[in-house]
């Protein structure tokens, strides 16, 4: 996961934090900071989405029904539109659920955003980052076992190895308190119950 990471800093990353910088009124600088927190927390939510409810044909269904790589050709259409919505729902349903309520608050405190500006960050990012996925799964030949397998790199059912360096990354190098209360927040998201 940790390449997925990777890739989508490196090639989606730059616009995402442009736009969602632009619609939300926050500095870019912020923006860079938060998105790198919030991909992990999505794809951690996939994989349990993977790991307790279906394995790859699971991940198919969200992708479907959710995914849609032709967001990529217009980010800042589709933030434009998240930024206005007024019943943003950083839990994406089921995928997040608490953790996501968790990640956005802890976000607000740590970038002394308001909560309603907050609220938006994750339902901004997750048709990107899904979309990156379908486009990932259809376009450049992974498949729904290549998409699967990548949500947990090295095998080990553990997704927090596979982005905790990439996750210490986004936040700074070491961290710190931020990095282990993320830490444990991605750790409870991916906890088996």
């Amino acid at each position: 996961m940790g390449g997925f990471l990777d890739e989508f800093m490196k090639t989606l990353g730059p616009q995402v934090t442009k736009q969602m910088s632009k619609n939300l009124g926050v500095s870019k600088n912020v923006t860079s900071q938060i998105v790198p927190q919030l991909v992990p927390m999505i794809l951690g939510g996939l994989k349990k989405q993977k790991d307790e409810k279906g394995g790859a044909a699971r991940v198919d269904h969200i992708l479907n029904k959710y995914g849609d790589a032709s967001v990529l050709d217009d980010i800042g259409g589709l933030f434009s539109q998240k930024a206005s919505d007024k019943t943003a729902d950083p839990q994406l349903g089921g995928l997040l659920g608490k953790s996501g309520i968790k990640a956005t608050d802890m976000i607000a405190k740590q970038f002394n955003l308001s909560g309603d500006t907050a609220s938006k960050l994750i339902p901004m990012l997750a048709p990107v980052v899904l979309g990156a996925l379908t486009q990932k799964r259809d376009v450049q030949g992974a498949g729904s076992k290549g998409i699967a397998s990548l949500l947990d790199a090295d095998g080990d059912g553990d997704i927090l190895d596979d982005v905790a360096g990439f996750f210490m990354k986004g936040l700074g190098g070491g961290g710190g308190k931020q990095g282990d209360v993320l830490g444990g927040l991605l750790g409870g998201l991916l906890r088996k119950k």
